[in-house]
């Protein structure tokens, strides 16, 4: 994609065309252009060569209102450098979200990122013998990931961008009382469309009840939102195993926490060509 900066004087126009999103574009090594406006409004005949000096006036003309309006210096970086900046900030990395049951949607730019990393989400809950719902969901029926107990026994479903069949991990029965349901994910490679590949397990208290592999999609779950929702999931809900909202009942989630690894995989390339486009 290209960029362009230039100024028109008297008739004439002086253009340089820059190349930031390549990552390839330095300001210093612009080739500027010249054209003759009054005569040659299509700026098809590039004059640069023909009239140096003109060309000359125009660009000391393009930096003097430049400095004069607080321009300078210019920036050109591209967007993959700019990307990689890390912030300074007060706070350490956040690694652990906790939430709550029958709260709003929380939208995916402010909930838990597991994208391209390795995660946990643990569950502390009252079973009954009938307790069923989601226990955490995340996503809609276009990409998500979702806990829930179904028939007394526990599933986590991922959604993968829709496409059939669901990815799922499915415990045996479960017994009434308190327990600490979950699963993790860890991230072994990247795929090639940049999806995160690794090994995913499920826990019902310290024990390791289903296991599988498992891939998670490399862009978000939704642009607008399907939010994170506990206790019950969206409208539009993640798994084909239930009927939205499945609202968890004849139970009691006390809380859902989300750790995610600091493991994150991130190719700043397609990430920057995924802010072009949104933009």
């Amino acid at each position: 994609m290209l960029g362009t900066r230039g100024l028109w004087k008297d008739g004439w126009k002086a253009a340089a065309l820059h190349a930031p999103i390549s990552g390839a574009g330095h300001f210093d090594q612009d080739q500027w252009e010249l054209y003759n406006v009054d005569v040659d409004r299509s700026e098809s005949k590039d004059l640069a060569n023909e009239n140096p000096q003109k060309l000359k006036e125009l660009i000391d003309a393009w930096f003097d209102q430049a400095k004069k309006n607080d321009v300078l210096p210019l920036d050109d970086r591209g967007a993959v450098e700019l990307l990689g900046i890390q912030h300074p900030t007060s706070e350490p990395p956040r690694t652990r979200y906790i939430y709550y049951p029958n709260t709003s949607p929380i939208p995916e730019s402010v909930a838990a990122n597991i994208r391209g990393r390795s995660y946990k989400i643990i569950a502390d809950v009252n079973l009954t013998s009938d307790a069923h719902g989601v226990i955490f969901a995340h996503g809609s029926r276009f990409g998500g990931h979702a806990l829930f107990i179904k028939d007394r026994r526990l599933y986590y479903v991922y959604n993968f961008l829709g496409i059939k069949p669901e990815q799922k991990l499915i415990s045996e029965d479960l017994t009434p009382g308190k327990h600490t349901l979950g699963m993790t994910f860890v991230r072994e490679k990247s795929g090639q469309h940049g999806e995160a590949i690794g090994k995913a397990q499920l826990y019902v208290d310290d024990q390791v009840v289903a296991e599988s592999a498992l891939k998670t999609q490399p862009g978000h779950f939704t642009l607008g939102g399907d939010g994170l929702c506990v206790g019950y999931d969206s409208e539009d809900k993640v798994s084909e195993e239930y009927t939205a909202p499945y609202a968890f009942t004849d139970g009691t989630i006390l809380g859902v926490a989300v750790d995610i690894g600091d493991d994150v995989y991130l190719d700043l390339e397609k990430e920057a060509a995924a802010v072009m486009a949104r933009d």
